[in-house]
Order: structure tokens, then C-alpha cells, then sequence
């Protein structure tokens, strides 16, 4: 096994493309053609991590934060992450960061934090725009079901919890073979009309590329005749935070409590009682201020996260209530996430989770 067969593995279903802009996600160190001895998980990736990736034998250290987030323009080893990089360069230890496309991904970060919160109806709370396309082909009717099959397979036809969504519409489609043409139907030189099925279906742009290969795969013709149509629909399983419902409303001191308890939390910060029971919570694993008035918005009673400036805690404004538990605490149960995943693929090598806690903050 090569650390590309693991990387590929989890660009399928979390791809690169999915990252924010300002993100450093994928393949950070190494060589993705190197053999995996052991998998180190771990949320950051430190010196510490280091450290224990070369006492456990691991060549592999996947992490949720990318070491390297902004360029470096040394490697003199004159503050952590340049010595973090160093040490893993020395020990042949390769690094990856699956970050904010983890984030984005409706089975990611904040399913797990919903999962864990007991909620039900678990939906995107920002979900992202300009992430899909139209894919139109036009194939002769008698092989449309299996064009169409063939999209559906790859990961097209998919809208909020439905998938196998597609649209066809029957009609007559016009060619002449030229010279060098090798027609499926018709004679060179003679003009042919077709009964051809319009087939139309959404597809994820990052999962183009696998759709229409399955397309032209599966259709007889020679020359594929598609059209690839950009939209800005909200796709609705891609995005940051999550909303879901408790199965009955609590008091919030009650689930105050339920927070703590499930996230080891030092101390959650949050903001005074609304006079509301808790029933619709909204979340955000990380830093996740900038999705405020979006829990707002859906009528949230509770909005949780890290990283909470004191000033923006005023922006609650008695319509909602903000509860800081903390970037690590919100992100802890990341790794065991990523855990299941491998598990589920891999078995000819030992997936390990860090015994570090690389949390940087304590409580006194």
C-alpha cells in the first residue's frame, strides 16, 4: 500500500476541491508514491506528533489542521511549524491535513458533533453555492437507460436526501458521418436522423470529471454530443455547520450540562437564557462565529462553537444563545472520525490515533 492509495481514497469522498480558499489541504509533506508502514491520526500535528509518529513506526501522520497554513519562507527551525516540518523531512514521515473540505462534508466534522448531541434531522446549515453543474447529454433512445445508469453510478442525480434525480425528454437528433467518422448508425457521406433521448442531471463539479468518463463509457457514439452548464443553486449536502433537533426540548442549564459532559469541556462561555426551552440546535465544529446570524436566520434557539470574541457575543441580542465550548473541544472527536473511515477501506496496515493531547489551552 502507498500513502496515494490512502490519499486517493479520501479525496473520493472528501475531495480537495471542497477546501475554502484560504486553506492548505492534501499532501502537505512527503512523497505520495512511499510505502505506508503505520497511520498516525491526530487533530494538529506538532513536534509532539512527530515524536510519537516515530516511537509507533507510523510514516503517515494524517491531521485535521494543516501544519503549514501560510507560506514559509525558511526552514531554520525557528518556531514550531518550521521544526515540526524539519523533524517529519528528517524521519521520512509524510503529513496530511483534511481540514475544511472535512468541515464541508455532510459525514464530517459536524455530523460527528451532531451525532454525539443525540440530534435528529440533521441538515448544512450554510450550504455552499456554485459547487454544482448541469450535465446534459443526448443518446439514442434505445441505450439511454444504460447512459443514464452509467451518470447515476458515478455520483450524479443527487439533490438534498434524494438521489437518482434525473430529467429526459424524447426527440430527433441530426448527423452526417464525415470521411474519417466510424458511425454507430448511419453511412458515411448520408445524413442520419436518430430518435435520441435528452438526458439531464446535477452533478458536484468535483465529481465531473468521474461522471462524464462514465458517460462516454457507456454511450455508443463515437462523439458524445454534452453540455456541461455552470449553476448557483445551494447544494444542499455541502457546507459549513449543521442544524439538528433534540428529541424534546431541555432547559438550557440542563443542556449546558449535556455539553460539558460530552465534550470534556473545561468551561462553556455562553450567553444568557432567551426564556426558551432548547430544542433546535445549530453548530459549528472549529471557529465558527461567522455562521451566527444563519442559526439566527433558521430559528435556532442555541448556536454552538469556538473561538468566540467577547464583542461578538453581544450579536446573540436575546434571540438566541451562544455557547463557546472551544476550537479543540468542538474538533476532539475528529480523529476517531477519521478512524472509522480508514477502517472501513484499509486493513493491511495499523491505524493508530495520537494519545497527545495537543489542545494549546488549559484550564485552572
Amino acid at each position: 500500500m502507498r500513502i496515494k492509495d490512502v490519499t486517493n481514497y479520501l479525496e473520493s469522498l472528501v475531495p480537495l476541491s471542497s477546501s475554502e480558499s484560504y486553506d492548505n489541504c492534501g499532501l502537505i509533506v512527503g512523497n505520495e508514491e512511499d510505502e505506508i508502514q503505520k497511520v498516525l491520526i491526530s487533530l494538529d500535528c506538532i513536534e509532539s506528533t512527530i515524536d510519537e509518529a516515530i516511537e509507533k513506526e507510523c510514516n503517515l501522520i494524517i491531521a485535521h489542521h494543516p501544519i503549514i497554513f501560510e507560506g514559509l519562507k525558511k526552514l531554520n527551525g525557528n518556531n514550531y511549524v518550521e521544526r515540526t516540518v524539519i523533524k517529519a523531512i528528517k524521519n521520512d514521515i509524510s503529513i496530511y491535513a483534511i481540514h475544511t473540505n472535512l468541515d464541508n462534508y455532510q459525514f464530517g466534522v459536524n455530523r460527528e458533533i451532531g451525532e454525539r448531541l443525540g440530534l435528529s434531522d440533521l441538515k448544512v446549515l450554510n450550504p455552499k453555492k456554485n459547487v454544482l453543474s448541469k450535465l446534459v447529454c443526448y443518446s439514442p433512445a434505445v441505450n439511454s437507460e444504460l447512459v443514464l445508469d452509467a451518470m447515476l453510478n458515478a455520483g450524479a442525480g443527487k439533490i438534498g436526501n434524494y438521489s437518482n434525480c434525473s430529467f429526459k425528454i424524447r426527440g430527433v437528433g441530426t448527423f452526417l458521418p464525415g470521411e474519417d467518422a466510424n458511425p454507430y448508425t448511419g453511412e458515411i457521406g448520408e445524413l442520419s436522423i436518430e430518435h435520441e433521448d435528452r438526458l439531464e442531471v446535477l452533478v458536484s463539479n468535483h465529481n465531473i470529471s468521474s461522471v462524464v468518463s462514465a458517460m462516454k463509457n457507456m454511450h455508443p457514439y463515437e462523439e458524445v454530443a454534452h453540455e456541461l452548464i455552470p449553476i448557483s443553486n445551494l447544494n444542499k449536502n455541502e457546507g459549513s455547520g449543521m442544524v439538528g433537533t433534540l428529541a424534546s426540548p431541555i432547559e438550557l442549564n440542563e443542556f449546558l450540562e449535556k455539553l460539558k459532559k460530552t465534550f470534556n469541556c473545561g468551561v462553556v462561555r455562553h450567553t444568557k437564557s432567551t426564556g426558551k426551552l432548547i430544542k433546535k440546535v445549530a453548530f459549528c465544529g472549529g471557529s465558527g462565529s461567522f455562521l451566527l446570524n444563519n442559526a439566527k436566520i433558521i430559528g435556532a434557539d442555541i448556536f454552538i462553537t469556538g473561538d468566540f470574541k467577547y464583542h461578538d457575543f453581544f450579536d446573540a441580542e436575546d434571540e438566541i444563545v451562544i455557547a463557546d465550548i472551544g476550537h479543540f473541544e468542538s474538533e476532539q472527536y475528529t480523529s476517531m472520525l477519521l478512524e472509522r473511515i480508514l477502517m472501513k477501506k484499509f486493513t493491511k496496515f495499523a491505524v493508530l490515533i495520537t494519545e497527545i493531547n495537543t489542545n494549546p489551552i488549559n484550564y485552572f
